[in-house]
């Protein structure tokens, strides 16, 4: 999901630098490597995810609503400790809750059972690689609100994303799907769901700050979820491997992978935040091959690198 948040922090950023953060050597090498770091959690949280649903039969819905109710506590306590008048104006604030219970629903709950459901289907690879395709998205809104045409490196960047997503579902042959098709769906639906993760909470972020209305839209995520899904009943029984599993992506595939990516493009900045957010789809890749056995064919790599140009042409 990193390029939903380098597109809110590129929209919030202050006109003036932080004074806090400077531009030396030392302190781009930790940015580098904080955004890499985060962007290989993300990653590595896909496949165990992956590896809870496939293994121990834990739903996708199971896996959202646990770690959206566990991620959001862990948000809020940090908010507490971090900015604890930014926390308590939020949640005072009524005429706010409308559009942060609206924000918790498209771009925290379709958000995450969307990308479960197109790992479940597919695998943690491909999956994040058709979560990249949200710049489309993004794309579109852009040019209505500013009634504009797509330039042409735009122009190019669409044309790259359609042959990618093409050759991914088809492996190459255009005559039938290679990716199910409900893995799709739930793909693009992952992509336009993370789109508006770009561009809805942007002013209430710029206001109360990005642990204060991610650990309030996490937690309103969680409880729309838990009586539907009620984890408690419906959950498999788990081993000690699943609950270190759980543990990892609450903490860190989602709250730390999160935590890491924001610090470090805050020190590098959105545009090579983008780039180096690339270790996300890599090291799902890569991780799905060697945990879950997950294979990919020649038409998925050109894919892959398709659509990785295209998210350098529209960063």
């Amino acid at each position: 999901m990193d390029v939903g948040f380098v597109k809110n922090i590129q929209k919030i950023k202050p006109k003036k630098p932080n004074p806090a953060v400077d531009h030396s050597p030392r302190t781009m090498m930790i940015g580098i490597i904080l955004t890499i770091l985060g962007g290989a959690l993300w990653g590595t949280n896909a496949t165990v995810s992956k590896i809870l649903m496939s293994q121990y039969l834990v739903s996708p819905l199971q896996i959202a609503c646990v770690r959206q109710l566990a991620a959001g506590v862990l948000f809020v306590i940090v908010a507490s400790i971090v900015n604890r008048k930014q926390l308590v104006d939020a949640l005072s604030t009524k005429k706010s809750w409308p559009m942060l219970v609206v924000t918790g629903i498209v771009c925290v709950l379709l958000t995450q059972v969307a990308y479960l459901f197109t790992i479940d289907w597919t695998n943690s690879g491909t999956a994040t690689v058709l979560q990249s395709l949200n710049l489309l998205f993004v794309l579109v809104y852009v040019c209505l609100r500013s009634k504009r045409t797509p330039t042409l490196r735009e122009n190019i960047g669409v044309l790259l994303a359609f042959a990618g997503t093409a050759l991914m579902a088809t492996g190459g042959n255009f005559s039938s799907l290679s990716l199910p098709l409900m893995g799709l769906l739930w793909g693009l639906a992952d992509a336009a769901s993370t789109a508006a993760l770009a561009i809805m909470p942007v002013k209430l972020i710029a206001k109360w700050g990005n642990l204060t209305v991610n650990g309030i839209t996490f937690i309103i995520a969680g409880l729309i979820m838990m009586p539907f899904v009620k984890p408690w009943q419906t959950m498999p029984p788990l081993d000690l491997r699943a609950y270190l599993l759980f543990t990892f992506t609450i903490v860190g595939g989602t709250f730390g992978a999160y935590w890491m990516f924001l610090a470090g493009v805050m020190r590098v900045g959105s545009v090579r935040g983008t780039l180096l957010g690339a270790s996300e789809p890599v090291m799902a890749a890569i991780t799905a091959v060697v945990f879950t056995g997950a294979v990919f064919s020649w038409a998925d790599f050109a894919g892959f690198a398709l659509i990785f140009i295209m998210m350098i042409l529209l960063r």
